[in-house]
C-alpha cells in the first residue's frame, strides 16, 4: 500500500513539475524568443527600431517620452504631432522612415513611406490586419463606418468615399453651394 501511495505522490509531482516547465518554456518563448527572431528577421532586411525590452517592450520609453511632452508647454504652432506621438517623432528621426516598435511582445511596424502604405493596403492576400479599436475610441469613432469596418464593408464604404470625394464631385458641390448663396445672398440683405 506504502508502495503505490508514494508512485501515485512521484507520478502526480512529476506531472505538476512537467506542466510547469511546459507553462515556462511557453512564457520564455512568448516573451522572449518570438520578438527576438522578429526583430532579427526585420533587422535582416534593413528595417530598425528600438531594441526590444523583456515584457514590457517600449512601453516605459513611450510613456516617459509623452509625459516629458505634456509637461512642456505647447507651441503656438499646428505641429501637435510631435507632442501626442513623441515617440514616434523622435524615432522616425532616428530609425528612418521605417521602423519597429513593441507594445510589450507585440511587433508593430510603423510605416510612414507613401509607395509602401499603398502597397500593403492593396495586397489581395489580407495580410494587413486592421487593429482592434477598444475603450473610448470605439465609442468615439462608432462601428459602422469606414475606419472600423473590414473586408467586404469596408470596400464598398471605400468606394463610396472615394467618389464622393473625388475632384469632379467637389467641384459640382462648390458650384451647387455657390448657386444657392448668390440666390439666398440678396434675401438676406
Amino acid at each position: 500500500m506504502g508502495f503505490v501511495v508514494g508512485t501515485i505522490s512521484i507520478l502526480i509531482s512529476s506531472s505538476v513539475c512537467l506542466y510547469l516547465l511546459l507553462v515556462l518554456i511557453n512564457l520564455f518563448r512568448k516573451l522572449w524568443w518570438t520578438p527576438i527572431q522578429i526583430q532579427r528577421m526585420l533587422n535582416s532586411q534593413g528595417i530598425g527600431g528600438p531594441g526590444y525590452r523583456f515584457i514590457h517592450g517600449n512601453t516605459k520609453e513611450i510613456r516617459t517620452m509623452r509625459a516629458e511632452s505634456i509637461s512642456k508647454p505647447m507651441d503656438s504652432s499646428h505641429q501637435v504631432f510631435q507632442r501626442l506621438q513623441p515617440h514616434i517623432h523622435s524615432w522616425l528621426k532616428i530609425y528612418g522612415k521605417n521602423f519597429l516598435m513593441w507594445n510589450g511582445p507585440k511587433a508593430q511596424l510603423v510605416i510612414t513611406d507613401s509607395e509602401l502604405a499603398k502597397e500593403i493596403l492593396k495586397n489581395k492576400e489580407k495580410a494587413y490586419i486592421q487593429m482592434e479599436i477598444e475603450g473610448y475610441l470605439k465609442k468615439l469613432l462608432g462601428n459602422n463606418n469606414i475606419v472600423t469596418s473590414e473586408g467586404e464593408k469596408w470596400s464598398k464604404l471605400r468606394k463610396l468615399a472615394n467618389h464622393a470625394l473625388h475632384a469632379e464631385s467637389l467641384k459640382l458641390g462648390i458650384i451647387t453651394v455657390r448657386n444657392v448663396f448668390k440666390i439666398k445672398l440678396p434675401i438676406l440683405r
